[in-house]
């Protein structure tokens, strides 16, 4: 079996906060007066304590050198795995009301990734998401931030799915015509409709997790036919309790389907660790494994050399 840490791969479906080192969290946090439980929290009963678990993530980041921190950490963690280009997903607007610096936390963020792919050879774009539960007017804020930097490729709605897109529908038709990559989650916590709105209100270019598209044949058809690629996650569903163990995870099922299955982490393992878990999971063979790997490539917004180099290096890894 050949050591995954060398496959090349594209990470698109992971989330800045979650990333963080434990050790880098229990540091910041003594610094600016949070306290840190000794070990990263879960598994979890469900979403909402997922997400009471991040909110003590966010309140640890206060400062520009906080965020710059992460984000440089978050580029040598990643290339450590392999990973030739990563798509990072940043809730920067919630970061910048909290902190009453609108600009800040992006602005440090960039920083910090600039410094990062610079140390560790790795490309970096970044997707700004937001909250379903947050107002539309944060919304539009979030894409104000996404016109001032180049880095930043497009944006998306997260979070709890049984709030719906449509009261976003203009903003994100306004991101559409602006020309930003609409990537959002569904098919996560709730069924196939949710797909199927962030495909026809969200404009979807890509489905954050969307497993539950299996609930509907008519619609794994569609999404089959339009390429739409799948963000799979499987550690994290398991993680939050919507799938009851890895070795149920609907994975193989997506595959055989046909989809444009992308293998991803959320944040919550590492990307060699994931690939590892399919592998010793599902008994997936290193051809499979680079099938994946190539469509997470084919699934980027990476720019065509990048894409190249990446495909180039798959092929390597096989022959070695």
């Amino acid at each position: 079996m050949r050591d995954l840490t060398l496959l090349p791969k594209a990470h698109l479906h992971v989330h800045l906060e979650s990333t963080v080192r434990w050790e880098t969290l229990q540091q910041i946090g003594r610094a600016n007066g949070v306290r840190v439980p000794d070990r990263r929290g879960g598994p979890f009963t469900g979403f909402r304590q997922f997400a009471d678990h991040n909110a003590l993530v966010r309140d640890c980041l206060r400062t520009p050198d906080d965020f710059r921190r992460v984000a440089r950490e978050f580029c040598q963690d990643e290339a450590a795995q392999g990973t030739g280009y990563a798509e990072v997903t940043f809730t920067a607007a919630s970061h910048g009301e909290r902190l009453g610096a609108p600009e800040m936390p992006l602005e440090a963020v960039l920083e910090g990734l600039a410094e990062g792919q610079a140390a560790h050879g790795i490309e970096v774009r970044v997707l700004l998401d937001h909250s379903r539960r947050r107002p539309a007017e944060r919304a539009w804020r979030t894409l104000k931030l996404t016109a001032r930097h180049d880095e930043v490729i497009g944006m998306g709605l997260a979070g709890d799915e049984s709030h719906p897109l449509a009261p976003f529908a203009e903003v994100l038709d306004a991101a559409r015509d602006a020309g930003l990559r609409l990537v959002h989650h569904a098919g996560e916590t709730a069924g196939a409709a949710s797909v199927r709105e962030a495909i026809e209100t969200g404009h979807a270019e890509r489905l954050g997790h969307g497993f539950r598209v299996l609930d509907d044949p008519a619609l794994v058809a569609e999404v089959r036919e339009r390429g739409i690629a799948l963000e799979v996650c499987p550690y994290s569903n398991v993680l939050l309790g919507l799938v009851p163990s890895y070795a149920e995870h609907p994975l193989p099922r997506l595959i055989e389907a046909g989809l444009a299955v992308t293998l991803n982490t959320d944040g919550e393992t590492s990307l060699a660790g994931e690939y590892t878990s399919v592998r010793d999971t599902f008994g997936l063979d290193d051809a499979t494994l680079a099938v994946l790997a190539r469509a997470s490539v084919e699934a980027s917004f990476a720019p065509e050399p990048v894409k190249a180099r990446l495909r180039a290096g798959i092929e390597d890894w096989l022959l070695s």
